[in-house]
């Protein structure tokens, strides 16, 4: 043997590198952080799917006669939570005068179906009414008022607590 290979030191085997441990880290992050978002997507339903989206399109053109009703009897209302009392409360009028039928209030979450809201208020001679209600949830949520019988309603989005209170105009939606 010559004495050139006789000086060179022997070589480590390849996993006593850092080299190649380097080069294998981001691959290797890919399949751990890939494999964590696949159980992510499989174990969490996505709330916002719905299964018959034919038979809630047509649904949106009988909720589209409710709305012209409202305007035609130029209904108004406004919410406000008050985070002390614990209490929701609000105000309905018709043509400027209160209105005082029993209302259902459905304060829908924007992402989280189990954790809307449906309330039956009945407003007093003023137009007024209020209901307890706990700690009301940092969230954008969707506001339906309509009358007991559901011939006409008033919607809208109301984010809190970044808005303290919500005023709905029939007119404003049309």
């Amino acid at each position: 043997m010559s004495d050139s290979l006789k000086l060179q030191p022997p070589v480590a085997p390849w996993y006593k590198h850092r080299w190649p441990w380097l080069l294998m880290i981001g691959p290797g992050l890919s399949v751990v952080v890939g494999s964590f978002m696949g159980y992510i997507a499989f174990t969490q339903p996505d709330a916002l799917v719905v299964g018959d989206y034919y038979k809630q399109g047509k649904a949106i053109n009988q909720d589209l006669k409710r709305d012209t009703i409202a305007s035609d009897l130029a209904m108004a209302t406004s919410l406000s939570y008050d985070v002390a009392s614990a209490r929701l409360s609000g105000s309905v009028h018709s043509f400027g005068k209160a209105y005082q039928g029993p209302l259902q209030l459905h304060l829908a979450h924007a992402t989280l179906p189990e954790k809307d809201i449906k309330l039956l208020v009945r407003p007093d001679a003023a137009g007024n009414f209020s209901v307890a209600l706990p700690m009301l949830e940092r969230s954008r949520w969707q506001v339906l008022v309509e009358n007991d019988k559901r011939e006409w309603r008033l919607s809208g989005i109301w984010t809190w607590p970044l808005q303290r209170s919500i005023a709905l105009h029939a007119d404003e939606e049309l």
